[in-house]
């Protein structure tokens, strides 16, 4: 630590007390050293901020050499003391002591010398009381900028594509209304205590998806499986983003390239609602005339394709008649991809910190698009049939197991239980934040957003049927060709209808960019706390950019000829039932394995209260039993996958199966591993220490830790322990040694390759 002589330079080398006069030829003794807390955050750019020249003429001395200093001095040149009360106003976070005036020899006049002075607390990484921008409470993670950034990167992240493309999809295939009743049931009694209970996982640990199994070690597995599902949907995930950006560019025309059947990629089947020689960008009322003029006679609808279909199928997939006939890259497709893979990297390439500020935009746009359409679409023709078809339940297909299956995986998908995203998004949070809160409001936030979604959708629909005399069920294929089809043939009904696609497919992006971010971001912070060296935390950017190129890669295939067959079985496969497997494990292991009761402790002690008594029930009873019939009556009423006519072969299903269960294998796999590395003379004894808490297990900071998670106090408790006991822990400690050796060993290989060094003025270390 620096005395203030030290510090403050030849200018605060003699000061005196407030309030003593001070004569130019006269110094007064130096002052006692005292200590002074360590100044945190600012850089040096910042440093220079804290103390502009004004209109008092303040002046800056030079700053030491090394950032951050214990404190720094700063020069006003006035003859009147200047009012501490307007300096802590201007400079926020720091305090300022006033020295006496010193006679300046440069400026010729009598010179107020202040400092500035950290109001951390240095053992704390806490935000300053009344500070109006909190500073990080994690200094090595990270946290949000506020809480608005959190529960709009939440938002954004349940609230993706399979609002818009996936869960009206759901409705139509499982009886419309129908689908609500297993909906709700499962999102009331597992997706919001699921999305709680991720919440408070990852806040209370401050860990990633790995990380957070500290809390029982053996069970490491389950969070290698979030990692994996969270690859195979941020693989094809970002195809789809980049579909939407396709179909963004091409509307930026006078003409919707996919409104008529005159086009070259069109078959003799197609047939238009909109004659060539309608009036597209006319009044509403023209629109309407040339639409019911356009409308041909009733054609079965075997024979009928739309437009937009044939477009969606022949020009924009060209899509091949086999899975495993790849075909050619469909280049454009492919610039789209790595527009969209380079997009999502420049909006985490500092982390949390700057996709914090995009969800700002990215989260809440999409709603404007949405409210208009929804407004344009009630107003038309048969809409009403195509709300009541989805508002009117078929009991009948509330006795399919199927559609349980498909309510339950489609809670999982939207809300993202199980990805490991909630973990890692909620593992930047300050400790004591009330993630109970917040799940309730994200979680009925996105289901909302889903129905409210299918309203739109079934209006188009409806709209659509009437026109054609067919009912609702016939006039969309199935799968996500439902946003490329019924939507792009519904946009060339309205007036200007270019710009209605830019907005409506610019929605899409945003939609699809809200999750993309969490889906990197879950991988990128298991990557960087799982290696945790000083290394990999200071360029972060550099796992991010490589997570990146490497999705970028692996998507390639989804953009050839057969690209939509693959993207299909991955998302049939690889984010269905898996997730079901994960979630359960998950709640069993926090609630039997490590212990309903010290959990319960462990979320009253972070947000201040205990869980509610039907989250308590939910966690330890309901919800796993629930999830478990799902999975049962999923694997007895399974049905091979289908697109349209094509009925994939024996191969392609036996790939889908593999990469279901890549996910959860990592479960069985990674125990086993641990109970074998386990100290102990029986296998039960092995399983006892694999199941054990990690002793690192806890809040992450250790103004956190209290409690029983407080240090261990003496070196007479631990003898007074049980030998047994006292061989598991010198085991433990053996561990985390070896760790520690094995970080430090790939840190000083990364340094070295680099060409950097990190020098340590305490070559030993403190007690």
């Amino acid at each position: 630590m620096q005395s203030d002589a030290e510090a403050g330079g030849t200018e605060a080398e003699s000061p005196t007390r407030r309030g003593e006069d001070v004569r130019a030829d006269t110094a007064a003794p130096p002052p006692p050293p005292r200590t002074v807390p360590t100044l945190t955050g600012p850089s040096h750019a910042e440093a220079e901020d804290l103390c502009p020249q004004g209109p008092e003429g303040w002046k800056r001395s030079s700053l030491p050499g090394s950032w951050p200093p214990p404190h720094f001095v700063a020069k006003m040149s006035t003859h009147a003391a200047p009012s501490p009360s307007r300096l802590r106003k201007s400079i926020v976070g720091f305090q300022p002591v006033l020295s006496p005036g010193l006679w300046d020899h440069s400026e010729g006049r009598c010179c107020w010398c202040f400092e500035l002075l950290s109001m951390k607390d240095p053992l704390k990484n806490g935000a300053v009381p009344g500070e109006p921008v909190k500073k990080d409470e994690n200094s090595r993670r990270g946290n949000w900028g506020n809480q608005i950034e959190f529960v709009l990167t939440s938002v954004g992240y349940a609230v993706g594509l399979g609002n818009v493309w996936r869960f009206p999809y759901l409705c139509y295939r499982n009886g419309g209304g129908a689908f609500m009743l297993p909906y709700f049931i499962m999102l009331v009694f597992c997706g919001i205590p699921l999305f709680f209970l991720e919440l408070s996982f990852g806040q209370f640990a401050s860990q990633g998806c790995l990380g957070v199994w500290k809390i029982s070690p053996m069970f490491k597995g389950v969070g290698y499986g979030m990692m994996v599902v969270s690859t195979y949907i941020g693989i094809y995930y970002n195809v789809v983003i980049c579909i939407a950006f396709y179909y963004f560019f091409t509307s930026m025309t006078n003409l919707l390239p996919w409104t008529y059947c005159n086009n070259p990629w069109n078959t003799p089947a197609c047939s238009g609602v909109v004659s060539s020689s309608g009036h597209l960008n006319g009044t509403l009322a023209n629109a309407t005339t040339s639409l019911v003029a356009g409308v041909s006679e009733v054609v079965n609808r075997s024979k009928r394709t739309s437009p937009s279909e044939e477009y969606w199928k022949h020009y924009v997939l060209n899509i091949s008649d086999d899975i495993g006939n790849f075909g050619e890259v469909r280049l454009p497709i492919l610039g789209c991809l790595a527009i969209s893979w380079f997009v999502v990297f420049l909006c985490l390439i500092r982390g949390v910190k700057s996709s914090g500020k995009v969800v700002y935009f990215t989260a809440t746009f999409p709603y404007l698009v949405l409210t208009i359409l929804f407004i344009r679409g009630i107003t038309l023709d048969g809409a009403i049939n195509g709300i009541k078809y989805y508002l009117t339940p078929q009991w009948q297909k509330v006795l399919d197991a199927k559609v349980w299956g498909d309510a339950a995986s489609q809670i999982f998908y939207s809300l993202g239980c199980a990805w490991g995203g909630l973990i890692t998004m909620a593992s930047y949070n300050k400790f004591h934040n009330n993630c109970f809160r917040d799940s309730i409001i994200i979680s009925i936030t996105n289901c909302a957003t889903s129905v409210y979604a299918g309203f739109v959708i079934f209006s188009i629909l409806g709209f659509m049927a009437h026109h054609l005399n067919v009912p609702v069920s016939e006039v969309a294929d199935h799968g996500p060709g439902l946003a490329f089809v019924a939507y792009p043939e519904a946009l060339t009904l309205l007036p200007i209808s270019p710009l209605w696609s830019l907005l409506f497919f610019f929605m899409l992006i945003l939609l699809g960019l809200g999750t993309q971010f969490c889906l990197l971001e879950t991988l990128v912070t298991a990557i960087v706390d799982e290696i945790g060296t000083d290394w990999i935390m200071r360029n972060k950017t550099v796992v991010t950019l490589s997570v990146a190129i490497v999705g970028f890669l692996l998507g390639v295939p989804l953009t050839t000829q057969a690209g939509i067959y693959w993207l299909l079985l991955m998302d049939n496969y690889a984010a269905s039932f898996s997730l079901v497997i994960i979630s359960c494990i998950m709640c069993i292991c926090v609630m039997y394995i490590y212990g309903h009761t010290n959990y319960f402790k462990d979320v009253e002690m972070m947000l201040g209260f205990p869980p509610p008594l039907f989250f308590k029930v939910c966690w330890r009873f309901i919800s796993p039993v629930i999830i478990s019939f799902i999975l049962i009556f999923t694997v007895i009423q399974y049905k091979p996958i289908t697109y349209n006519d094509y009925v994939y072969p024996g191969w392609s299903l036996a790939i889908g199966f593999a990469m279901a269960m890549s996910s959860v294998v990592c479960i069985p796999i990674y125990a086993l591993y641990k109970i074998s590395r386990s100290p102990g003379a029986t296998f039960r004894e092995r399983l006892k220490f694999a199941c054990r808490a990690h002793p690192k297990w806890g809040p992450a900071l250790q103004e956190h830790r209290t409690g029983r998670y407080a240090p261990a106090a003496s070196e007479d408790t631990v003898e007074a322990r049980p030998l047994k006991e006292k061989e598991e822990l010198k085991e433990e400690q053996k561990e985390e040694e070896k760790e520690k050796e094995r970080k430090d060993e790939i840190s000083l290989t990364i340094q070295g390759s680099n060409g950097s060094t990190n020098a340590h003025n305490n070559p030993t270390p403190s007690a």
